[in-house]
């Protein structure tokens, strides 16, 4: 647990057989955009002791509180009912605080899960499967999924069930913006995300998603909220409605299982308004196998015929509408 701790903190300076696994010539590889993973001269800014603030709130906090995994940053106290202290501050050693990846509102980031508004039942059951290790990820080298894995074997039922209860009872914000373009900001990754360079310089956009902070220093200081723009190619937004409504002949209907709009249904999960780059994680990983708990067994033939293409336009028309 501590060498994953120190790898986190230190932005694990890869190898380059492991940021070879996005980048592998196979046609169907995991897609690097959809899994970022850090380069190997990756190298975290050195905290200088200066404080660090965010629009509209009167906080400060240093570079180093604001990496400390057990302390989830509160900028916004106003926006969320008190945190339970599994959330604000885990338990150490081995438990991590809900919020320091996941925000103190639950909105998370293309890196991981918005779990504000999920089904209680539905989180507690992610972390079952965290745990047998039936839930996994395409691409292991990435950090973010190993410490989920790490702290839902660490975690005790009663703090998995307190840490549910809150963030389900949180209401989802809308902080993605959908733009349909066919030229790009020059990405990079950073913190396990993309980001958009700074300056002018473009690129095609392709077959990805392009989505990074509005803003990557207010994200980076874990503002819960702070916003990000989703790029997508043209006509994904109408093609992903098609397919949303009628399976297009590669799928099913969604609102049968994920309700009328994809705001959930039941103990089946919202994906209006999620990160689109998050989604098309979970569609591939649930095509490829990856994720293989309760869920997959619906899920994997309902995904079994979709491209990369489909994943795009499904993913973006679900992040263009309201949580």
């Amino acid at each position: 647990m501590y060498r994953l701790l120190a790898a986190l903190l230190l932005g694990l300076a890869l190898t380059p057989a492991l940021a070879a696994e996005t980048n592998a010539p196979d046609a169907d590889a995991p897609p690097a955009w959809a899994y970022p993973v850090n380069p190997p001269d990756f190298k975290p800014a050195v905290d200088d002791g200066s404080l660090r603030h965010v629009p509209g709130s009167t906080q400060a906090h240093t570079l180093s509180q604001l990496r400390d995994f057990f302390m989830a940053p509160d900028w916004h106290p106003g926006d969320h009912p008190v945190m339970p202290g599994v959330v604000a501050s885990g338990r150490k050693p081995d438990v991590f605080a809900c919020g320091f990846c996941h925000r103190a509102d639950g909105s998370g980031g293309p890196e991981n899960a918005s779990l504000a508004g999920l089904p209680a039942a539905y989180i507690v059951q992610q972390m079952a499967e965290f745990k047998s290790g039936a839930r996994r990820t395409s691409v292991p080298s990435r950090l973010p999924p190993q410490a989920m894995i790490a702290v839902s074997r660490a975690v005790a039922a009663g703090e998995v069930e307190t840490a549910a209860a809150y963030f389900s009872a949180l209401k989802p914000r809308a902080n993605i913006t959908v733009v349909e373009t066919a030229w790009v900001p020059r990405p990079y990754v950073t913190g396990w995300h993309m980001a958009a360079e700074p300056g002018d310089a473009r690129e095609p956009i392709e077959q990805r998603i392009i989505e990074v902070p509005e803003n990557l220093e207010h994200f980076a200081s874990r503002d819960s909220r702070a916003r990000f723009i989703a790029y997508v190619p043209p006509g994904s937004v109408e093609r992903g409605r098609a397919l949303v409504a009628d399976g297009g002949g590669r799928t099913v209907p969604c609102a049968g299982c994920h309700g009328p709009n994809l705001q959930g249904l039941g103990a089946i999960p919202p994906l209006a308004g999620r990160s689109p780059t998050y989604l098309v994680r979970q569609l591939y990983d649930f095509k490829h196998g990856a994720r293989a708990g309760s869920g997959s067994v619906l899920m994997q033939p309902t995904v079994a015929r979709l491209e990369i293409e489909d994943m795009i336009s499904i993913a973006g028309y679900a992040a263009s509408l309201p949580p």
